[in-house]
């Protein structure tokens, strides 16, 4: 069953056009951010405009911004998807689950998918070095007996990876 014909069975929303913006993919674009900093700001302005143009967008729902675990359906929504808008925030490092959406995201790109970053009120060199707020959040994540050193260092190369990339980078507005 595909996550557009299971939209209110999974806990995830997505623009219901069909759209032939990507054919082959489920949808034109996943969006990866960190919901209290931007769902009700910057992400759901971003959202409503390229689903008005006809742009069929993934989104997660509320409800999973409540849990530190990836659900099976939202890997399944990246892995359907055929470009990836990542809006760094300054908590986004703050949530294992956003680095590791942002993980999967940097191998689907891999594979030919195409990430823009979008940098909201941070700066690009913060996420590329891991300093600032997104230092502190790795300090606490290397204190965590509970965390594999190899998930650590994945979330920190994706993180580079990410910020290399030709984005955009919102201060101030």
């Amino acid at each position: 069953m595909s996550l557009r014909n299971a939209q209110t069975a999974s806990s995830s929303s997505s623009s219901s056009s069909n759209s032939t913006f990507s054919p082959g993919y489920n949808f034109d674009i996943f969006l990866s951010f960190r919901g209290e900093d931007t769902r009700r700001k910057f992400t759901d302005h971003l959202y409503t405009a390229l689903v008005g143009k006809g742009i069929c967008t993934f989104r997660d729902d509320e409800k999973l911004e409540r849990g530190e675990i990836i659900d099976q359906n939202l890997l399944q929504a990246i892995e359907e998807s055929r470009f990836f808008i990542v809006i760094f925030s300054k908590n986004y490092a703050n949530s294992e689950s956003c680095l590791n959406e942002l993980v999967k995201i940097m191998e689907c790109t891999a594979r030919g998918g195409k990430a823009f970053p979008i940098f909201y009120h941070v700066d690009p060199s913060e996420v590329e070095k891991q300093s600032g707020k997104y230092g502190e959040a790795f300090a606490v994540y290397e204190n965590n007996a509970n965390l594999e050193r190899e998930q650590i260092q994945k979330w920190r190369t994706a993180l580079t990876e990410a910020s290399k990339l030709a984005g955009y980078h919102i201060e101030n507005q």
